[in-house]
């Protein structure tokens, strides 16, 4: 498959940068770009091109935080961790939340559907406790009303 994609979209990309190490996030950002995500074979002809060792093209891909080393789930659910969330119950949102999906805070479904993620405040402390999904904003979530609300899909 990688062959495929090589002669196409990533030679594309690569074909754009001149083979310098200070070309190695553009790259990596171009490449996540298209893909979604850095794809392991991606990366490896990254290194290739760029005449590093593949150590250093991942130890950058996992160093900054706005590369993804597995493909993006469809949907984005993000549960407030803030104070008056806390307060208010976001523990119990996100109890139901791992029982409907089976995943914790960092993980995505097998299926790609929904990833999880803990968000330190979304600053809607009045709505509180605050649950997101894709960018639909929920406020005063309850256990119960989670499974209505992925039901909305």
């Amino acid at each position: 498959m990688m062959e495929t994609v090589r002669e196409t979209a990533l030679d594309n990309i690569l074909s754009k940068h001149k083979r310098d190490s200070s070309e190695l996030i553009a790259i990596l950002q171009d490449v996540q770009k298209e893909y979604g995500y850095l794809p392991r074979e991606a990366m490896q002809e990254v290194a290739h091109f760029l005449k590093l060792p593949e150590s250093i093209v991942f130890g950058v891909a996992t160093f900054y935080a706005q590369f993804k080393l597995s493909p993006a789930a469809r949907r984005a659910i993000k549960v407030c961790s803030g104070t008056a969330c806390h307060v208010k119950g976001n523990g119990d949102i996100l109890a139901a939340i791992e029982r409907e999906l089976g995943i914790k805070p960092g993980e995505t479904t097998k299926d790609f559907k929904y990833s999880l993620q803990l968000i330190a405040c979304f600053g809607s402390c009045a709505l509180a406790p605050v649950m997101v999904v894709d960018k639909t904003v929920y406020g005063r979530v309850t256990s119960e009303k989670v499974a209505e609300i992925l039901k909305q899909d």
